[in-house]
């Protein structure tokens, strides 16, 4: 593969970076700076309080990306599944600092804030919550165009 998908891409594009401004009540879109190797597109938001990192690594079909999500959960610290409805009918689980992390098709969807403080904000949501609010808004871009 010579770059990453659209879909990849979408990380970095105008759905989250609206969503995160919204969330945080930022005047402006925080700087934004990517990256592309080993199959993963990195977007990292650099934001007052630290750097919020969302990355989408894309495997070659969707049975390889089950498998990497697996190993990745299973050695993952204190990870917990996000279940019910919460998970949008994808594998997903959360970290304790602040990660969340979904597989959809041939993709796996990272978000980090475990980066940044434990609530941030002028709601003072926690860095989980941040972390699976964009991972909603992303994963329902990637629903509606796939």
């Amino acid at each position: 593969m010579d770059g990453p998908s659209d879909a990849a891409l979408m990380v970095c594009g105008d759905q989250p970076m609206d969503r995160l401004t919204t969330i945080l009540d930022l005047d402006s879109g925080p700087h934004t700076v990517n990256d592309w190797a080993d199959s993963t597109f990195t977007c990292t938001y650099h934001l007052d309080e630290g750097a919020l990192v969302i990355s989408v690594q894309e495997a070659a079909d969707k049975a390889s990306a089950l498998k990497y999500f697996d190993a990745m959960q299973a050695l993952a610290k204190e990870a917990k599944p996000i279940e019910g409805l919460a998970n949008l009918g994808f594998p997903a689980y959360e970290t304790a600092d602040g990660s969340a992390i979904f597989q959809k098709d041939n993709f796996i969807l990272h978000v980090d804030a475990s980066n940044l403080p434990a609530t941030i904000g002028p709601e003072s949501i926690t860095r989980n919550a941040l972390a699976y609010q964009l991972s909603t808004t992303i994963l329902a871009c990637w629903i509606k165009h796939p």
